[in-house]
């Protein structure tokens, strides 16, 4: 298999993954409280709960990874693992039993930590196996620029044709129509699963000899950039669910514009695939924290953009594109980083703990997802929202604060923590030293 399609089929592996964690971050706060038929709180406290404990599992299974050792590699046995449970359980998220308001509130718990459990297994592996597909940086960009533009796809698909496809579908049901839909994207995703298990191939090996560790021994070689990465993690993740999950309320009841929906959708997204696309070759040019602050910077501009000129549909569109230009920047940024960490510890630690850096990633993305989602409920809570109604000017002030301000406060954090971030200049020392390590280990052969 030629380069390219080593890059497309480990690329391909998020758009499987974001056709159900884009929808979950787009639509599930809406399906639960407009279709599923729990309150906005309840909701959104739901959420909270079962991010930690998802994020719990994301520990588990990083710990998994790092002590697989198959004829296939650390990480892509879980693509098969994990494809068919990720099928069932979207299928029986969006699944409405007939139960009373206590029972259909369990039955969410249950559902939606089974879903993410089975999301962990096949993310988690793909988070960690970029240092093992190659030791060239340069493709490791083109990696993980190729995956973002996978990622895009998804939430793409997700944001243009989840709202027809649910009409279509469901007709006057919406409950028929989110189950088929979701049902369909469950199952795409498990053949395109397989697909990445096929398209990929572990070849390069950790410098650091397989042996069994502690948990705590692990923990030893996580180092300060690790730390960096994972609050980055955080910090953006929350700024994605925020911005994807109030546009909807935002365009829908503040602005009236509720025809604008898909539109919103396509704009915001697939004006971020220039960045995407430019971002192996702006690396090559620029640090990555250099690049980080841009995105920064062109988020916030957009934000600034729609909100000054929420009545004009030009603004309005071109703060679209611009938020979109820096949200999917600041995506690829924070992913590019991720194997330099990795290997951070490898140079300086001498530890191979990708599973767990991932791992870690895992559970402050979802812990922070959880938590933006528990944030989202209370104001809409406290502000008086009301599914399917209008809106007091309260609450509306509210739904304002969510998806304008909250997001300019999580970008200056964002910023300030990249000020922190100081693997570019150590990068080409990093790989001489890898390298040399990894031909010492096979002359010892």
């Amino acid at each position: 298999m030629g380069k390219w399609g080593k890059r497309i089929g480990y690329g391909i592996g998020d758009l499987g993954c974001n056709l159900v964690f884009s929808t979950m971050a787009s639509y599930l706060m809406v399906f639960y409280t407009d279709v599923f038929g729990i309150t906005a709180a309840a909701a959104g406290t739901m959420m909270l709960v079962t991010k930690f404990i998802d994020a719990l599992t994301d520990t588990g299974m990083g710990l998994i990874v790092d002590r697989t050792h198959t004829k296939w590699g650390q990480g892509r046995p879980y693509f098969l693992v994990g494809a068919v449970p990720f099928a069932v359980f979207t299928f029986l998220t969006f699944y409405i039993p007939g139960f009373g308001s206590s029972g259909k509130l369990i039955w969410a718990y249950v559902t939606y930590c089974l879903l993410c459990t089975a999301y962990t297994v096949v993310n988690i592996p793909l988070n960690t196996i970029v240092p093992r597909l190659t030791s060239d940086i340069h493709e490791r960009d083109i990696l993980v620029s190729t995956r973002m533009v996978c990622a895009m796809a998804g939430t793409a698909v997700v944001m243009t044709i989840t709202e027809p496809l649910v009409r279509f579908f469901g007709g006057n049901n919406e409950a028929r129509g989110y189950l088929v839909t979701m049902t369909i994207y469950g199952i795409v995703a498990m053949f395109i699963f397989f697909l990445t298990f096929a398209s990929t191939e572990e070849v390069v090996p950790p410098t650091v000899s397989r042996r069994h560790s502690s948990l705590k021994e692990e923990l030893k070689g996580l180092t300060g950039q690790a730390w960096i990465l994972f609050l980055l993690n955080l910090f953006y993740f929350s700024l994605y669910v925020v911005r994807s999950t109030t546009v909807i309320y935002y365009f829908k009841y503040n602005l009236g514009r509720t025809g604008w929906l898909s539109l919103v959708g396509i704009l915001g997204i697939l004006s971020g695939l220039p960045m995407l696309l430019l971002l192996p070759a702006l690396e090559k040019k620029y640090s990555k924290r250099s690049l980080m602050f841009f995105s920064i910077i062109l988020y916030i501009a957009g934000d600034l953009l729609i909100y000054i000129g929420r009545n004009q549909t030009v603004c309005l569109l071109a703060g679209l594109v611009i938020t979109g230009l820096g949200i999917y920047g600041t995506f690829g940024i924070t992913f590019a980083m991720q194997p330099d960490v990795i290997d951070y510890s490898e140079y300086k630690k001498n530890a191979s703990v990708a599973g767990l850096i991932a791992a870690f990633q895992g559970f402050f993305v979802k812990g922070g997802m959880g938590l933006t989602s528990f944030i989202i409920g209370a104001f809409l809570k406290y502000g008086g929202y009301a599914a399917n109604a209008a809106q007091t000017k309260k609450a509306l002030s509210y739904i304002e604060i969510c998806f304008i301000w909250i997001p300019v406060v999580l970008c200056i954090l964002i910023a300030a923590l990249t000020c922190f971030y100081k693997l570019d200049r150590l990068r080409e020392e990093m790989t001489h030293e890898l390298e040399a390590r990894r031909m010492n280990q096979e002359n010892e052969i």
